[in-house]
């Protein structure tokens, strides 16, 4: 039975293929065919659902193997990755609870999405996520995991921004893509270092070798996949990101942000278990991780006026405990935290539109004393204790700076070292400035003759004379005089530019890293 696992991400697959390619030559548009593809869409992942309970019921009766390799997919020297996946244990389970999640919210989805301007879209976008959701649980190699997780990353970016006309929308989208891209950055770092020091990238492999790793080698390699975990599942300092993410719709929200995507770093850590076993300093910045987020989340969540963010601190909250339970060594517990815990959101989330029909009649819970009390706590809470500005500040304002510079560096000295010509418009400008400047410079001008000559021959030694007078006062004597004290004020100013420059931190931090660089490699 492990061959049914082959279809279990395949058949969302190619509904998204359906929907995309129906739309696009105009065989799927307008009301006229939202049934068309909401039953796409739904008849997918229907039978992807009775897939994945088909292959949980084989593996609870033993029938299953462990694994099934469908192809092979790359073979480079050492290099080989297979098209892999796992059909036992707690990544099944997973797999099952996703597609139920997912059969619920596509149904939900088919009222809720009506006569909206986007309707295709969305069933594409959420049928291609239902794929690389249930490839990232299911894959048995890093590659194939992390080209789900971004797959999942990529759909997220477009139901964010969903109402793309209006700005925010598409601002918070943004932040939130840029902000998961710190985390892949850990997670292709760890499947490098898998593969250099364990000579595989196969999931079931690497746990198998960890033991035989060096501890500081397991430990930098657990540490780039629990950094990973940590953004994709809004663990501090990556928390804001998930109060930005509510910006799209209900159906997404809550398999995005509340059942499904959202427990993916988790999940990663619960499947790594061998590995972040054998590192004592990664087990510990679990504990203080979700410690920290889950404190950090209670007492904002508090101070919330809104069901999304209050929801969405409640999420963060509850895996920060999981990332805590991880860290002590309770993965059991973890596990059916997590299962438990994507159950109970995506029901909250749905039925978050009609929160105050539920609460009609019954009075608000105020803000607890200990809080109110203090206004210091307050004010911080109400502020999500300024994490948004605090990032800005430390990340995103020197990235900016930097890509400037950058900019400046590329135009003003590699254009200019390559030969490539001024564009069209910067030329015109600088044309007209000196046109402008030249003939102010006429109108101010005030005439004086060198000599005065008498007769023909005196008019023209007079003439050559005023020339050469001219040529001496205009081109030399001010040409190269005005050019010198330019040039010696504008190398002065570069200098001075370039101090403040090397004295920035971002300049700082990154002449530390190269230099931490050249001293690992020598």
């Amino acid at each position: 039975m492990d061959y049914l696992v082959i279809f279990i991400p395949l058949l969302p697959f190619v509904a998204a293929i359906l929907i995309g390619f129906g739309h696009l030559f105009n065989q799927i548009s307008g009301q006229k065919g939202e049934a068309k593809s909401a039953d796409i869409a739904k008849n997918a992942i229907y039978l992807s659902c009775v897939a994945a309970i088909a292959l949980l019921v084989a593996d609870l009766l033993g029938h299953n193997q462990g694994s099934l390799t469908a192809v092979q997919w790359l073979d480079s020297g050492d290099l080989e990755i297979e098209l892999n996946f796992i059909t036992s244990g707690f990544s099944v389970i997973v797999a099952v609870l996703f597609a139920i999640i997912l059969v619920i919210v596509t149904r939900f989805s088919t009222n809720y999405i009506h006569k909206e301007s986007g309707f295709h879209r969305f069933f594409f976008v959420l049928s291609l996520f239902s794929s690389s959701i249930l490839l990232l649980v299911l894959s048995g190699n890093a590659a194939a995991t992390f080209f789900g997780w971004e797959i999942a990353g990529l759909c997220s970016y477009l139901l964010i921004s969903f109402a793309y006309d209006r700005p925010i929308a598409g601002i918070n989208a943004t932040r939130v893509f840029v902000t998961n891209r710190i985390g892949d950055t850990g997670f292709i770092l760890g499947i490098a270092l898998a593969f250099y020091f364990g000579d595989t990238i196969n999931w079931l492999d690497l746990n198998s070798v960890a033991e035989s790793m060096a501890t500081p080698t397991v430990t930098i390699m657990s540490l780039c996949f629990v950094v990973a975990a940590m953004a994709k599942s809004a663990q501090l300092p990556f928390t804001p990101w998930l109060a930005r993410a509510m910006e799209g719709p209900t159906p997404s929200s809550a398999v995005f942000y509340g059942a499904v995507m959202i427990h993916a770093g988790i999940f990663l850590i619960i499947l790594l278990r061998p590995v972040i076993e054998q590192a004592p300093l990664t087990m510990g910045l679990l504990v203080v991780v979700g410690l920290l987020t889950a404190v950090y989340s209670f007492i904002v969540g508090l101070t919330q006026t809104d069901v999304k963010s209050s929801l969405c601190f409640a999420i963060s909250g509850q895996l920060g405990l999981m990332f805590l339970e991880c860290g002590l060594g309770l993965w059991e517990l973890a596990m059916w935290h997590l299962c438990a815990h994507a159950i109970v959101r995506s029901y909250q989330v749905l039925t978050a539109p009609s929160l105050l029909h539920y609460v009609h009649g019954n009075p608000m819970k105020p803000v607890p004393e200990t809080v109110a009390n203090k206004r210091w706590l307050y004010i911080a809470s109400l502020q999500r204790f300024w994490l948004d500005p605090i990032t800005d500040r430390t990340l995103v304002r020197p990235v900016n700076g930097l890509g400037y510079d950058l900019d400046r560096f590329d135009k003003n000295i590699i254009d200019r070292a390559m030969g490539d010509p001024a564009s069209s418009f910067t030329a015109i400008t600088t044309l007209t400035q000196l046109e402008n400047k030249t003939h102010k410079n006429r109108l101010e001008e005030v005439h004086v003759e060198f000599v005065k000559g008498k007769g023909i021959v005196g008019k023209l030694l007079e003439w050559i004379a005023n020339i050469m007078n001219w040529f001496e006062e205009r081109l030399v004597l001010r040409g190269i005089g005005m050019d010198l004290v330019t040039m010696g004020r504008k190398l002065g100013q570069a200098a001075n530019t370039f101090e403040l420059l090397i004295l920035k931190p971002r300049y700082l931090v990154l002449f530390v890293f190269i230099v931490l660089m050249l001293a690992a490699s020598i």
